[in-house]
């Protein structure tokens, strides 16, 4: 009878993620595409922090903040996509368990940034169309070092709730993960210890920061459409537009996909839904802000032509 209990205690070293999907035809698609559409992010985002470096017309709070969020794009992205490509390759694709925590906690971390990021660059926006006259002093380099070390405090915070979390759960041999990354609410669900604490820990802090960052970018764009409308000139009106609708895409995509995530009941959602949401906000949306951005901003755009010029002229 110990031997029994023993047996049925033991402790999971290592997780199987069960994935996407289990057709091979399927899977060489998917692996295509994905690797694709990851080796898009990764340059396009390190093209997008580079440029901003180099060129002197964007060394704005604006665009130190841009250059941060596709930092954070690629660490988001990376935290999943490799080990997802992966997947697709294997029949069997395992993950440590320390593996896996990491994998929780990088995306906690990168995912929090994001949302402090964007509600940063709404506040800046903010700012500059409806108080233009002390932008530089609003947004001088001390306040904007201010904001970033609050962006990563605050990831760091969150992901080591998540970690926490996870280290405080027992695992008894149930080792197979129904999702093509370590996700915390499918990690709960193979738990044999008592979860009613360690499943609500990381709410406490989600919960915060998604209303906080929220109630920042929906303030700061209600006095920006005030002060537009307020506006008598139309070509005013359009150039304050044009500044705000990439930011606005890149809110729209991330914060209506997160909401659908964490936000929602888990019963009215299936778990395949959830892959299909997760695999859009950790994979797919990372590539289209670099996108969103340079297709959107004329200042990017100004400024990737003029380098350009300038190393073939050079």
């Amino acid at each position: 009878m110990d031997s029994l209990v023993d047996r049925n205690l033991t402790s999971v070293s290592e997780f199987i993620l069960l994935g996407l999907t289990d057709d091979p035809i399927l899977r060489v698609i998917l692996f295509t595409l994905f690797l694709c559409i990851y080796l898009v992010t990764i340059s396009g985002n390190l093209s997008t922090i580079i440029l901003i470096r180099i060129s002197s017309q964007l060394h704005h709070p604006m665009y130190f903040f841009l250059s941060h969020l596709a930092f954070a794009d690629m660490g988001y992205s990376s935290s999943v996509t490799p080990n997802m490509l992966v997947n697709f390759l294997v029949d069997r694709n395992t993950i440590s368990y320390a593996g896996c925590a990491v994998q929780l906690g990088s995306g906690a971390f990168f995912g929090t940034a994001e949302c402090f990021l964007l509600a940063a660059m709404a506040y800046d926006r903010f700012v500059a169309i409806c108080n233009p006259l002390i932008y530089s002093t609003r947004m001088s380099t001390q306040v904007c070092v201010q904001l970033f070390v609050v962006t990563y405090i605050g990831g760091f915070f969150n992901a080591s709730t998540y970690m926490f979390s996870f280290l405080s759960l027992i695992f008894c041999g149930q080792n197979r993960v129904n999702h093509f990354f370590c996700d915390f609410a499918p990690l709960v669900e193979l738990s044999c210890s008592d979860v009613s604490v360690p499943a609500i820990v990381p709410s406490f802090t989600v919960g915060p920061i998604i209303m906080v960052t929220v109630f920042v970018i929906a303030v700061s764009y209600i006095y920006i459409l005030i002060t537009i409308l307020k506006m008598r000139s139309t070509e005013g009106r359009r150039k304050a537009f044009s500044t705000c609708t990439s930011h606005l895409t890149a809110v729209t995509l991330f914060y209506g996909t997160t909401t659908f995530i964490y936000v929602m009941p888990r019963s009215s959602y299936s778990t395949d839904q959830n892959k299909v949401v997760s695999v859009f906000y950790m994979v797919v949306i990372p590539m289209l802000n670099p996108l969103i951005y340079s297709l959107r901003n004329n200042e990017i755009k100004g400024a990737f032509k003029k380098e350009i010029s300038r190393k073939i002229f050079s």
